[in-house]
């Protein structure tokens, strides 16, 4: 069991940045994180994928992300961050920190979820 632990998630001015982190963790090692990224949840509307990265580096963004968010991840410390700019109103949200395990089975994990409020 693989537990995903969000962090970053505060109130910025619009036009402003932001990183969140996750930080994968089990009681053993983890291993076999094939996939790890970021969705979020506006109010009111459903879940949405922002981006998911493997653990060889190759990324794949949802559309309307064009280049203003950014994944990191660092496959030695189980953890992806999600680096925000240009940050909207629009992308207010509550942001999911996603992970995919694949051993003998595929197991996919979330985080509890860090709010992120663009406002004046």
């Amino acid at each position: 069991q693989v537990r995903l632990v969000e962090s970053g998630g505060d109130l910025v001015q619009p036009g402003g940045s932001l990183r969140l982190s996750c930080s994968a963790s089990a009681a053993g090692i983890v291993t076999g994180l094939k996939t790890m990224g970021w969705y979020r949840q506006p109010p009111g509307k459903q879940r949405e994928l922002i981006g998911t990265v493997t653990s060889t580096g190759n990324t794949n963004y949802a559309d309307w992300v064009k280049g203003r968010f950014t994944l990191y991840r660092d496959n030695a410390r189980n953890t992806v961050a999600l680096e925000m700019n240009s940050l909207k109103p629009e992308d207010t949200a509550v942001y999911y920190c996603y992970a995919q395990q694949v051993s003998a089975f595929e197991y996919e994990y979330w985080g509890q979820g860090t709010q992120v409020v663009v406002s004046s």
